[in-house]
Parts: C-alpha cells; sequence; structure tokens
C-alpha cells in the first residue's frame, strides 16, 4: 500500500522507482519498479514520435 502511494507523488515516484529497481529490495518489488520504468521509457519514446510526426505535418501544411 505505501508502494502505490509514493507512486502518487510527483518526483518521488522516480527517485523511488530507480532505488527500487536497481537497490537490494526484493525482487518483486524490483522486477515492478523495472517494469514501471520500462513502460515510462516507451510512454515517452511514443510520446515524442507522435509530436514530431503531428510537427512534421504541420510544417508541411503552412504555406511559408
Amino acid at each position: 500500500m505505501l508502494t502505490l502511494f509514493l507512486m502518487m507523488i510527483p518526483l518521488v515516484n522516480i527517485i523511488m522507482l530507480f532505488v527500487w529497481a536497481f537497490g537490494d529490495s526484493n525482487p518483486s518489488k524490483a522486477n515492478y519498479a523495472k517494469a514501471s520504468l520500462l513502460w515510462a521509457a516507451i510512454g515517452i519514446v511514443v510520446y515524442i514520435l507522435v509530436f514530431v510526426l503531428i510537427i512534421g505535418a504541420g510544417i508541411s501544411l503552412s504555406d511559408y
């Protein structure tokens, strides 16, 4: 329960995910933290790709 509460606090969640993923915590919490970091990285990459595609489409439609 405390783990989920800490995941709701901005910046604390990122720091704690790295501490749990690469520290000496129990294996299930370490796996949870690694999976959460992996999903966050995938989400950021997808967000950047969509952003670049939308900006590229907007630039190609402009008259300048």
